[in-house]
């Protein structure tokens, strides 16, 4: 260490300095270092839109949304008809002509063209009504359930955000000890120098030194870390600067609506409970297959030909249609036995949405008690952190009067630090119970109500 070859300054400006520095983290939110550098910050909405758009699990959620619609397509195409067109050229060895009357007929030529245009439609078919239900309610459950994966992820981006927050804040308030420390040891050495105090105040004040300047250390590793773990959730490069969600804030202090009006809206809303609920639809929708399997199907079909061989027809166009029944009468119990698996499925169906329901009242519930436990929390913590702020205060005034030590300047300091600390980190736990919160309500971060895909 070099501060000894720094020039002096008077002892009690230099505590005063420390102890006001401190202060100034007394602020109702201590205002972060990002929202006073300079350029633009990157806000909680766009760190949430960047993620939607850059993140693999959520362009992986969305081709699921692609899957079920193909899926429902097919189901669609079963009512459509079919046409096909064929064609074929022969090349023989020889030619053969029969002379009927006066007439030399050609009955199979050199080289043979012919063609034909099949169609065919199904009139009534068994699986075909049941399969298009299911694929509908599939499609549903699927667009649901993406926007529910899609939705979760925004949480996940919100909460990684807050906690980035919350670690700058942390390292301010490290940094602020580390030059108060810096600022102690300078004036315990000028006073040891000038034979007012023993060593032991010089001892302590460097002791405190390098507890604060470890304290930067790791502070700093962990904003590090949380910066790199914000940026690979957005798929973009390490964003350098965030602006606080005051909105946020200001929402987890507003008044809650009664538990039951919020399970009852919870429960109408939330995407996955919806997708389950259209899940449990398809299954049932499945039970009509082995039904209508019992009745026959019934198709249309028609055939158009040509040919340069007419033969004894004379004709080188042709064509036909026709009614085609098919009626499986025994199956082996086939039908039996996939009627029964069908059923208990739609019921294992409605068991999962009828236990998921049960689900969103304890995570309403429990949504709850945490929030009001972190308003608690934060309230607890504003009332130690002014309690610490005028200890630190009035200890530097009986140090400056020469009523206190060096050591009690230092620990008083300390004590504000911690509460600062956990000032911060009640504030930001009341951010993340509140998003807790929303996500229990089946809400975004940004309390709206998600949009459906495909809608």
């Amino acid at each position: 260490m070099d501060q000894a070859k720094r020039p002096k300054r008077p002892a009690g400006k230099m505590a005063a300095g420390g102890v006001a520095a401190l202060i100034l983290l007394a602020g109702p939110w201590f205002a972060s270092a990002q929202e006073t550098a300079q350029g633009e910050a990157l806000n909680m909405e766009t760190a949430i839109r960047l993620a939607l758009q850059n993140n693999e699990r959520a362009i992986s959620a969305e081709q699921n949304v692609v899957v079920a619609d193909a899926e429902l397509k097919k189901a669609r195409a079963y009512f459509l008809p079919t046409l096909s067109v064929s064609g074929s050229y022969t090349r023989r060895p020889f030619e053969v002509a029969r002379l009927i009357g006066n007439q030399n007929i050609i009955v199979q030529s050199y080289n043979s063209l012919s063609g034909a245009a099949n169609f065919s439609l199904t009139l009534f078919d068994s699986r075909s009504l049941p399969a298009l239900l299911q694929a509908n309610s599939n499609f549903k459950a699927d667009v649901l359930s993406t926007s529910d994966s899609k939705r979760l992820l925004a949480f996940e981006v919100a909460s990684a955000f807050v906690g980035t927050l919350s670690q700058d804040q942390v390292l301010e308030a490290s940094k602020s000890r580390l030059d108060f420390a810096r600022q102690s040891l300078d004036a315990a050495r000028a006073r040891f120098a000038a034979g007012l105090v023993s060593s032991n105040d010089v001892t302590r004040a460097e002791l405190e030194y390098a507890t604060a300047e470890l304290g930067v250390t790791q502070a700093k590793g962990q904003v590090d870390t949380t910066y790199l773990n914000l940026g690979y959730l957005l798929n973009t490069p390490t964003p350098t600067k965030l602006g606080a969600p005051e909105f946020l804030f200001r929402a987890a202090e507003a008044p809650l609506a009664p538990a039951e009006e919020l399970i009852a809206q919870a429960q109408a809303r939330r995407p996955d409970i919806s997708s389950l609920r259209w899940t449990a639809k398809g299954q049932h929708d499945s039970i009509l297959d082995p039904t209508l399997k019992w009745l026959p199907s019934l198709t249309l079909t028609g055939r158009y030909t040509y040919t340069n061989e007419p033969g004894l027809t004379g004709r080188t166009f042709n064509w036909n249609t026709g009614l085609t029944m098919s009626w499986s009468v025994f199956d082996g119990l086939t039908r039996n036995n996939d009627f029964f698996e069908r059923r208990a499925l739609a019921y294992q169906a409605d068991l999962n949405l009828k236990a998921a329901l049960r689900k969103v009242e304890v995570d309403v519930r429990g949504a709850i008690v945490s929030l009001e436990s972190q308003r608690a929390a934060l309230r607890q913590a504003t009332i130690a952190h002014d309690i610490a702020t005028r200890n630190a205060a009035e200890t530097y005034e009986l140090y400056r009067q020469g009523l206190s030590s060096a050591l009690e300047v230092a620990d008083a300091n300390v004590r504000l630090f911690e509460a600062a600390v956990n000032l911060v980190r009640a504030r930001y736990g009341l951010a993340v119970s509140y998003l807790s919160f929303e996500s229990a309500l089946g809400l975004d971060p940004l309390g709206k109500e998600p949009a459906f895909e495909n809608d």
